[in-house]
Parts: C-alpha cells; sequence; structure tokens
C-alpha cells in the first residue's frame, strides 16, 4: 500500500462501536489506525431513547457516563479511542416543520461539537479529518463547529428511503452532502446519488473480511442437516426478509426445477415464515447458524444465490454476501443492480425470474476450476485495507 499522509481521523456514525452488530465503520476505524490517531464517536442518547430504551445495556452505559460512574473517554488500541459524549440531545428526528427542526438540530450539533472538542484537545488531535458515517442531523453542522482539515460524507446505505429519515433527510443528507469537501460511497449507485450533489464523490468500493470463507481450511464433514439434501444444491445465506428477498423468484426456481434442491439459511421473518416455500419439497430452511459454521454449508452449494428484491432500501446495497459467496469460488447468480454492475465478471446478473432459472443452469454448466480460482481472487482483493486505501486516494 502506499505511503499515505498522517491525518487524525474523527468519526462520527449512526452505529456505536460498543453495538455486536457489524459495521463497515467500525472495520474501517480499525483499519484507519494502523496508520492514523483515530477517535471514533459513540452516538449520545436523546431523551426520547432514555425513556424508551433504559434498559438495553448499551444506553445503560451511556446514562452510567452521563452520571459521570464510568469515564467517557476510552483507549481501545494503539491509535484508536472511543468517547461517549457526556451529554443528551433533544429528539428531533420526527419534527416536520423545517425551521423548528433547523432551531432544536443546531442545539444537539452545538452539545456534540463541545464535546468532540473537548476529547480531541485532551488526545492532542490536529490535521483533523471528520469522517461522518451517515449521521446526517447529529454531524450537519459539524463542519462549521470543529473546522476540520477535511469534512468526508460516507454514503453506505439508501439511507433516505427508510422511514424514519423520510421527514428532514431528504433535505438534509442532500445539503450536508452539497458542503462536504468530497463524499465516499460503497456502492456505484450511492456514488452516483452522491455525485448529485457533490461532484468530488467517490465510489471506494467495500471491504470484507473473508478469512474464514476459505475451501482450503474445511476439513470436517458436511453439517448434518444438509449433508443428505439431494443435489445439486441451490442455496442462499443471509436474513430471509420480504424487504429484501423476492419470494417469488425462490418459489419459481423450486417449482420450475423439483429436481433442485433449494437450500436457505438464515433468520425468517413473518413473511418466509407463512409463505408458500414451506409447502415445497425441494426447499430446505435450515434456520439460523453461528458465523464460523457458514463456510461449511456453503461449500456444500453448487450454485449460490442472491435474489434480491429492488426497492428503495436495497437499490444501493453493496452485497457482502457475494464477496463470501465468490471467495470460496462459487458460481453465483444475483439479481442486476447498478451496485451489482462493479461483480459483472465474476456473477451471473439476472433481471427476472426466467433468467435465474437459465443462470443456474448456465453456472453448474460452466463451472470450472479455473473460474472457481478467478472468483477467489477477485472477492479476496475487497479487504478493509483496500478500502481504506481508496479512501486514502479520494482525500489525496
Amino acid at each position: 500500500m502506499g505511503e499515505a499522509p498522517r491525518f487524525d481521523f474523527v468519526i462520527t456514525s449512526l452505529q456505536g462501536i460498543d453495538y455486536s452488530s457489524g459495521s463497515n465503520v467500525v472495520n474501517l476505524a480499525y483499519e484507519f489506525s494502523k496508520l492514523h490517531r483515530v477517535l471514533y464517536i459513540n452516538f449520545p442518547v436523546d431523551r426520547l431513547t432514555i425513556l424508551r430504551k433504559r434498559k438495553d445495556p448499551n444506553v445503560r452505559k451511556r446514562i452510567r457516563v452521563l452520571l459521570r460512574k464510568e469515564e467517557s473517554l476510552f483507549k481501545v488500541k494503539e491509535n484508536l479511542w472511543t468517547l461517549y459524549p457526556r451529554t443528551i440531545l433533544e429528539s428531533i428526528s420526527q419534527i416536520s416543520n423545517p425551521g423548528l427542526f433547523d432551531f432544536f438540530n443546531k442545539i444537539n450539533n452545538r452539545r456534540f461539537a463541545r464535546e468532540i472538542r473537548r476529547a480531541v484537545s485532551v488526545l492532542g488531535f490536529s490535521n483533523i479529518i471528520l469522517f461522518t458515517d451517515s449521521d446526517m442531523y447529529r454531524s450537519f453542522y459539524l463542519k462549521e463547529l470543529l473546522k476540520p482539515e477535511k469534512f468526508i460524507y460516507y454514503s453506505r446505505d439508501n439511507m433516505i428511503a427508510v422511514d424514519y429519515w423520510k421527514k428532514q433527510g431528504v433535505r438534509i443528507e442532500a445539503s450536508l452532502i452539497g458542503k462536504a469537501d468530497l463524499a465516499v460511497a460503497n456502492s456505484v449507485y450511492l456514488a452516483n446519488y452522491c455525485r448529485r450533489f457533490n461532484p468530488n464523490s467517490y465510489y471506494v468500493g467495500q471491504g470484507c473480511d473473508v478469512t474464514l470463507f476459505n475451501s482450503s481450511l474445511i476439513k470436517d464433514h458436511p453439517p448434518g442437516d444438509i449433508i443428505d439434501i439431494k443435489k445439486p444444491v441451490i442455496g442462499y445465506i443471509g436474513v430471509l426478509f420480504k424487504l429484501r428477498l423476492d419470494i417469488g423468484i425462490i418459489g419459481f426456481i423450486a417449482k420450475q426445477r423439483p429436481d433442485w434442491s433449494v437450500v436457505l439459511i438464515g433468520p425468517e421473518d413473518e413473511a418466509f415464515k407463512n409463505s408458500e416455500l414451506h409447502s415445497l419439497p425441494n426447499v430446505y430452511f435450515l434456520g439460523n447458524k453461528s458465523p464460523e459454521s457458514l463456510p461449511s454449508y456453503l461449500n456444500c452449494f453448487d450454485v449460490a444465490i442472491n435474489p434480491q428484491l429492488l426497492n428503495e432500501v436495497t437499490i444501493g446495497n453493496y452485497p457482502r454476501k457475494i464477496d463470501e459467496y465468490l471467495s470460496m469460488g462459487k458460481p453465483t447468480v444475483a439479481t442486476l443492480t447498478e451496485a451489482m454492475t462493479a461483480f459483472g465478471d465474476h456473477v451471473y446478473l439476472a433481471t427476472n425470474k426466467e433468467e435465474y432459472l437459465e443462470y443456474i443452469s448456465l453456472a453448474m454448466k460452466e463451472n470450472s476450476e479455473e473460474k472457481a480460482h478467478s472468483r477467489e481472487k477477485f472477492a479476496r482483493e475487497h479487504t478493509w485495507e483496500a478500502n481504506a486505501e481508496k479512501i486514502y486516494q479520494a482525500i489525496g
């Protein structure tokens, strides 16, 4: 990796570094800290969150910090610190009036900035890069209040498609992207969206830790609940939610090819639980599995699929599961989206259920050791180190 100038990163995000679910920006924070000093700001609580979620362990942690029963600034590892802001914000997300929203949002931003300035002073940070991960409300005025060397907006989901953000987010996010020094995005779709408001917008790809997804590491027999399922196995691993997956495509594949076994691994929502898929004899729901067991299941697939449903929420997503599929060398068929065009040389991209059927057959027919190796090589290029390097290049 090329030599990068040294910065002090201050990261604000919708995701706390202490939350168990993974997050792009947490991975990037660890990667940035290999070369730079990093201060990761955990989100401060607002009044409604304290009332509604005070039993949540992460909220209780923030309350203890507020009551000065715990320190607010911690060292996580070499070059990486995290701050729990010792402040309470007003609950403003559902205010409809733009003027009233902006009034209270300025108050919130001043409280937030005061805590960040305090931590920055304690750590002696300078030459600051403010890196905001979709935190459009709490960080809206931080460029003016903190005066960083550069302000970067990071887009990794189509946030304004979610109801929570629709009242003010459409207006606020566009304005925040516009005043950023640059915007970076993990998908082609989101980079193009950011470019509508800021010409300095860049597609920087996505990091993915696929260390476990290596067929050469699998020495055990296939798991007991998949070993006797008839071949070929057409499989999916991930959440089984109607908002994100096309139940109709899965059902069409199973009904048209009763000689194929369709295996679905992951937690189901009510729509999936009540779907006709459960009545089809060649569809197997294996439930949620531990992360470390997933490669063994994936190793049993003949073709991996991602029958994504196209809507405002999903259209810009970078599908991390595709990297996992490919890192095991698996032939993969996925729904064509703007974000998926980056995978076009290694994935069969379908636009309808008929093409899914056609491409699954073609994927099995064309599969070879050479193709499998090419898929693995491509997926393993998508490291967090490579992702961070592209961000450094965009900064430069």
